[in-house]
């Protein structure tokens, strides 16, 4: 894959941050091209989703700089920023077309009612507009939640698990979705355990174990620097039989 430009969006140097004693991400840099899907990757309490948390202003780091645009985040920056955590929130009691439409409003969307009514025709969710959440699959709630996330272009795309649990048809539909806002000009970050989407997606990687980067750079320069193994094979190699799990 090509990136679209060659400034950073996303610029990370020497982060450290702790809680309660315990230092969850020790010195951790790097950098996230304009336009490029960047895999951020790792066991479960490795500091992915401290990074990310800590780089949107949820978490104040102890040393170090997170930029985004050059500048550390706040919520009235200008940059459009789509952010899908992995754990999910939405107003369960209201309807899918209710809670699509107030977050729709919320970032000015034009036409939302039309393009409501498209995407949840596209994810076969258009007979559900007017389920309430609560009623709807978990599966079901991840791809209106999707929908929310992407509705507005977002410059910069955060996903953090976005196919877990799918089948492969629902995985397949969403990873066509992230590839067309990509073609739009996003930036991406995915944060994924299917090693297939990383090596069909990503352009830049970064696994992270016990808060240190174990492996970054491009898929195909980190794949050389482990005798061409598979993604797969690199993560088992590095975390091995005695993964820690300690975010």
């Amino acid at each position: 894959m090509t990136t679209k430009s060659t400034d950073n969006i996303i610029e990370v140097q020497h982060f450290k941050i702790s809680f309660a004693q315990k230092t969850v991400i020790k010195d951790l840099s790097f950098s996230v091209k304009r336009g490029e899907i960047f895999g951020l990757l790792g066991s479960n309490g490795s500091g992915k989703t401290t990074t990310i948390r800590t780089l949107l202003g949820l978490y104040r780091e102890d040393k170090g700089k997170l930029l985004i645009n050059g500048k550390k985040f706040e919520p009235g920056d200008k940059v459009r920023i789509g952010y899908l955590p992995e754990e999910r929130g939405l107003y369960k009691k209201e309807s899918v077309f209710d809670v699509m439409m107030y977050f729709a409003r919320l970032k000015d969307l034009e036409n939302p009612k039309e393009w409501i009514m498209n995407y949840l025709k596209r994810v076969g969710l258009e007979e559900f507009a007017k389920t309430k959440v609560n009623k709807l699959s978990q599966g079901m709630q991840q791809k209106v939640q999707l929908g929310i996330t992407v509705m507005n272009n977002p410059e910069l795309l955060i996903l953090d698990e976005p196919t877990k649990g799918f089948d492969p048809v629902n995985r397949r539909l969403l990873m066509e979705i992230i590839e067309e806002q990509h073609q739009k000009g996003c930036t991406i970050i995915l944060i994924t355990h299917y090693m297939d989407e990383v090596e069909r997606l990503c352009d830049d990687i970064l696994l992270l174990k016990d808060g240190v980067a174990r492996a970054q750079g491009p898929v195909k320069e980190v794949r050389a620097k482990f005798d061409n193994k598979s993604l797969d094979q690199i993560f088992v190699d590095i975390y091995g039989e005695q993964e820690e799990s300690h975010e």
